[in-house]
């Protein structure tokens, strides 16, 4: 493999000193770049797109020709496992992902068995390792799955949900069985990732959308447990570096405490959190990664700036931050906007490293 020639992103993830915050942007390959639909149109649909290696990585890569980010994030969807695990993933023009055959029965539940990535995913493993050849050192390569919760509740309810109803009578009802769903899961991701890890992955994110739906005591039961069970079976070091890892929970600043001891690198945090109040919080046991409102880039660049200048000046001096978007880039965003903030990320950040 090449070696590394722009590692802050990583190196900012393990709180070590960087000369400026590194930044990348959630959904950065995606429908707001032109570039992408055409991939799309040309891909046939999302999951022809997403089955493809090479369409894969080119799309991957699009974000990259653009703007200096400090990472790409492989291209695919959180809900490949439970694809894999026969529920039959399909996307509904504006309506997002479903499942032909949604869990309906403890049966069902029962039978699920741990997917095998390399032979059930290898078409992710593939642009894995296409993306890491292409980049070329450029950037680090993130990997990355859905949470066991998020993953849990689509297959469940079918698709989104407002209120999460059969997955939460679930958890209520049938807790042991709802654990059982959990862990065939997380042992799932842990196979997923690991197996992205050994295809060139250099850091891998947790997206738990949904785990801010849960209470108090269910999201550290029902997302945070499974989360913890997956960090620890994760590989830790590959190619002779450390392999950070983000959790993400969408939602998730009353536990910020609890999933900084779980092990993790790194937590994202969305825009409802004050990076300085998380920073204090969380203390030197995670770098934290995050956390502008998406919705600031309808704005304009200088509107933008000014943001970025209060989310940089929120966390302060000092290693431990990733910029980012508090969720992912939406579809109607002018690319020129990303750029902005991209920009400035880059420029106004330097003085807190001095």
């Amino acid at each position: 493999m090449a070696e590394l020639k722009n590692d802050r992103f990583l190196r900012a993830l393990l709180r070590e000193p960087v000369d400026y915050t590194p930044v990348w942007m959630m959904r950065q390959a995606g429908r707001y770049l032109p570039e992408y639909r055409a991939t799309r149109t040309k891909a046939g649909d999302f999951m022809g797109l997403c089955g493809n290696p090479e369409l894969a990585c080119e799309v991957t890569l699009q974000p990259l020709e653009r703007y200096p980010l400090d990472a790409a994030i492989l291209f695919s969807d959180i809900l490949t496992i439970p694809d894999a695990m026969g529920l039959g993933l399909y996307f509904e023009t504006g309506e997002g992902p479903k499942f032909k055959k949604p869990l309906s029965s403890t049966a069902e539940i029962e039978a699920l068995q741990v997917i095998n990535t390399e032979k059930q995913l290898a078409y992710v493993l593939d642009a894995v390792k296409l993306i890491r050849k292409e980049l070329n050192g450029r950037v680090p390569l993130i990997g990355f799955s859905g949470s066991p919760w998020t993953l849990a509740t689509y297959m469940i309810e079918g698709g989104s949900s407002r209120d999460f109803r059969k997955t939460k009578t679930l958890i209520y009802d049938q807790p042991e069985v709802a654990k059982h769903l959990l862990n065939t899961l997380a042992d799932s991701v842990i196979d997923y990732l690991n197996a992205q890890i050994k295809a060139g992955a250099q850091a891998v994110q947790i997206f738990d959308s949904w785990g801010g739906a849960l209470s108090y005591q269910a999201y550290r039961e029902f997302s945070l447990a499974p989360m913890q069970r997956i960090v620890d079976g994760l590989i830790k070091e590959h190619e002779g570096r450390k392999v950070p890892i983000i959790l993400f929970t969408k939602g998730g600043g009353l536990w910020l405490d609890a999933m900084a001891n779980t092990g993790a690198t790194a937590l994202g945090v969305d825009w409802t959190v004050d990076l300085g109040t998380a920073r204090k919080q969380v203390g030197s046991k995670v770098a934290l990664q995050g956390n502008m409102d998406p919705a600031v880039l309808y704005a304009s660049p200088d509107r933008i700036r000014e943001e970025v200048a209060a989310m940089l000046a929120s966390y302060g001096k000092g290693s431990g931050h990733v910029c980012n978007l508090g969720h992912g880039i939406t579809p109607h965003v002018d690319p020129a906007n990303a750029g902005a903030f991209i920009d400035a990320v880059h420029e106004l950040s330097a003085p807190y490293h001095a």
